[in-house]
């Protein structure tokens, strides 16, 4: 078995797209880029196939930038990767790395993306939240970004995506992007595909393992043993992409 060689002392990890700033290992993704020196790799290799260069990408949910760092790479410097992520020190801590490494065509939103405008507390808006952790969000709309391109619509954000589509109705009229979204719950997913189809899309599940044997470290040992991400994959009906290898939803 490989060891780790991120220190948690240290306060920068080594991940496969470049560094992170070391954070408290008190959620799935800092614990996995801390051991593995990378997070749901398994959603970057299907991703990869499909962005280009020069194309834009919007995230929702920062995730460290975790995947930020290889969609810069992915997109050049022609592209952009535009991330938004409404809570406070979770926004900072995606800042840190953006600017660690130098990424000059990513654009950062502290921002809640859904319908609305104004703020509003971050416990009302994701079930669960501790009382010690709520804090008051700004929320705005994707069509009230103004994008002037938009390939890509990635959703990491749980509890969220009906609430992203109906916020972004202009631009998915216009730009047609694809979507990727992790899908918030057995609850939820229905409505959630159905919200994707009614905008004219065509919508196929994948579901990534947490742990990639093949991981940036090495590290034999998995901490997420039988751990998946319930995820959808959606493209315009009318576009020429086709996922023939996976289940349509």
């Amino acid at each position: 078995m490989k060891h780790a060689t991120n220190d948690p002392i240290l306060p920068f990890w080594q991940t496969r797209y470049g560094l992170a700033t070391a954070v408290t290992v008190n959620n799935a993704v800092a614990r996995s880029l801390q051991l593995y020196g990378e997070w749901a790799e398994h959603e970057a290799m299907l991703l990869s196939g499909l962005i280009e260069e020069g194309q834009t990408i919007l995230e929702f949910g920062g995730d460290f930038a975790a995947h930020a760092l290889w969609m810069a790479q992915a997109v050049g410097p022609l592209g952009q990767v535009h991330v938004a992520e409404p809570r406070r020190i979770h926004f900072q801590q995606v800042c840190a790395n953006v600017a660690i490494n130098g990424l000059d065509n990513v654009f950062t939103h502290a921002v809640w993306l859904g319908r609305g405008k104004g703020s509003s507390s971050l416990g009302s808006l994701v079930p669960g939240t501790r009382k010690d952790a709520d804090e008051k969000v700004r929320m705005a709309t994707i069509d009230s970004l103004r994008l002037d391109a938009l390939h890509l619509l990635k959703v990491n954000q749980p509890n969220a995506l009906a609430d992203v589509l109906a916020g972004a109705t202009e631009t998915l009229r216009t730009h047609r992007p694809l979507i990727y979204a992790r899908l918030s719950g057995m609850d939820t997913a229905e409505a959630e595909v159905a919200a994707i189809k009614a905008l004219g899309y065509r919508a196929w599940s994948h579901v990534p393992y947490l742990y990639n044997a093949d991981n940036h470290a090495g590290i034999d040992a998995n901490i997420f043993p039988g751990l998946v991400q319930q995820n959808v994959i959606a493209a315009p009906a009318d576009s020429r992409f086709e996922f023939a290898e996976r289940l349509e939803l």
